[in-house]
Parts: structure tokens; sequence; C-alpha cells
């Protein structure tokens, strides 16, 4: 599939998934909401890789690569945003996550030794402020509000451990591993660290009746996880994290509209003008990125 129609899909998928998981919350616990998706995606890609033949055997190293994969980008990560979600429209979310182009950046050039240039960290200065001026009459009022900071917090950490997912997947890439073989055990993991962590938290397993979560439901497993993270990590092998996430300044877009139609999110001009300037920041730091050649990855 050619480079256009990887970044379409994931942008279109994603950028629905946001207004999906508004009605994943509220019933069932997040963290159980999490495991059944992934239960599903990861039944959804073992009968894929059946089917196709595909190998899902892995040594010591490769199979520690996959848990921290599972753990980081299909566990960890939803947990924080489903609880997030309680407490903030889903559309501020994928603002908030849209600054994962500039921590793939900055986790790269830690990890991986690439080089940060000047306009990327031009680029985290305007999505930083344009995130302070999106929460800021919330943040500058009387009273903080609370349920805002929480919301805030949990969404910034749900979008670290993501890019953290991201630099595990390249790092998969480049030891050999297919996106799809992957992605079908770290799902398995982390649908496993989810019921693990309902567990212990003491979440009472129940199941929500309503038709909404059902088909959110099977539109986030099917959609959003097989096909949606399917595209987006063979971009990150292809091109690289940075560049990969640039579908990110885009289906905020999406995101924010569907939440001021269905969710009653009625945006001040301060959180406006705040979306723009992330939205710009990402946009200055991937900019006419100069793409060096890399060595040739699975996918």
């Amino acid at each position: 599939m050619p480079v256009w129609a990887l970044y379409t899909v994931t942008v279109l998928v994603w950028g629905v998934s946001w207004h999906a998981i508004h009605y994943q919350v509220g019933v069932v616990a997040p963290a159980l909401s999490i495991a059944y998706r992934f239960l599903l995606a990861a039944a959804i890609m073992v009968v894929f890789c059946l089917a196709t033949r595909r190998k899902l055997r892995c040594g010591g190293r490769d199979l520690a690569l996959m848990t921290a994969l599972g753990l980081s980008l299909f566990c960890v990560n939803y947990i924080l945003f489903y609880y997030a979600a309680l407490h903030l429209a889903t559309g501020l979310l994928a603002v908030v996550f849209s600054l994962i182009t500039v921590m793939n950046m900055i986790n790269a050039a830690i990890l991986f030794g690439q080089k940060i240039e000047p306009r990327v960290a031009i680029g985290a200065l305007l999505g930083l402020g344009g995130l302070a001026l999106t929460f800021w009459p919330d943040i500058a009022g009387q009273e903080l509000n609370h349920e805002v900071a929480i919301g805030l917090v949990l969404s910034l950490l749900g979008t670290l451990s993501a890019s953290l997912g991201n630099m595990a997947s390249v790092r998969l890439g480049q030891r050999g591993i297919g996106v799809v073989e992957s992605n079908t055990i770290g799902m398995c993991i982390g649908a496993l660290g989810s019921f693990l962590f309902a567990l212990l938290s003491g979440a009472e397993l129940s199941y929500d009746p309503r038709p909404s979560y059902s088909i959110s439901l099977l539109f986030l497993s099917l959609f959003a996880t097989v096909i949606g993270f399917g595209c987006f990590l063979t971009l990150v092998r292809r091109i690289g994290a940075g560049r990969a996430a640039y579908s990110s300044v885009l289906f905020p877009i999406l995101a924010l509209a569907l939440s001021a139609a269905f969710e009653d999110y009625r945006p001040p001009v301060e959180a406006i003008l705040g979306v723009a300037l992330v939205l710009v920041g990402n946009v200055f730091a991937l900019w006419r990125r100069p793409v060096a050649a890399a060595p040739k990855i699975a996918e």
C-alpha cells in the first residue's frame, strides 16, 4: 500500500476512534473495556496469521521487545486515555495525543541516536504553548478545574507511553520482525495486562448491553486497532516514527469536530487558538524534513 493511502486510512480511522472511546467509558471499567478490545483484535490477528501461514514464534529478546510494545502501546497507553476520557472531551484528548510527533523525535534521538533538528525544538515549544493555551480557561480560573487537570496529566502520560511503544516497534523492525507478527503478540500481551490491571484494581467483570457500546467496541477492535495500527506502524517502519506521526496533525481536527457535534463540547476562543498552535507546531517540526536513507526493516 502506498504511503499516501496508509496516511489516509490512519487519519480517518483514528479521527473517528477518539469519539468511539466516548461510548466505551461510564459503565464498564476502562481497563476491562480495553481488555475486551484487544482480545477481540488479537483474535482477528491470530486468525489472519494462521490463514496467511505467518509464524508467531520468537526468541527471548524479541519477546521482551514485544512485551514492551504490548504493555506500552496496547495497555498502559489506553488505560490512561480511557480514564482521561472520564474527565475531558475526546477531541481534546486527540489534541494532546498529537504531541506524539515531538515525543517520537525526542525518544528516537535518545534511544537510536537520531539528530534533533532546531525546528523540531521550536515545533515542540509551539506545541506546548498551544497546549497551555487550549487549557488556559480552566488553568487560569479562580479555582483550578481538577477534572481538566487530571485528564490532561493522564493523557500526557498516555502519549509518552504510546511513543515508547513506537520505539519498540521500530526496534523490532530492525530485528526483522514484521508488523503483523509483532502486533499480534503485542495485542495478546496488552489484553492480558489490561485484564490483570482490572482485576487488581477491583473492577467488576461486566459488559455494557447498550448497542452503542458493542458497535464502538467492534469498530475500535477491527478498524482502529487491527487496521489502524497496521497502517500506522507500517508507516513508522517505512519513513520513521517522527514523519509517521504527521498523521497526528490531521486526525485531531476530525476528532474535535465529532466532539463538538456529539459530545456538547463548545471550545472557547483560547482553545481554538491553542489547537491551531499545536497543529502548527507539529507541521513546523516535520515540514521539509530530509528523509535520510535508512536500512530496510521488516514490515
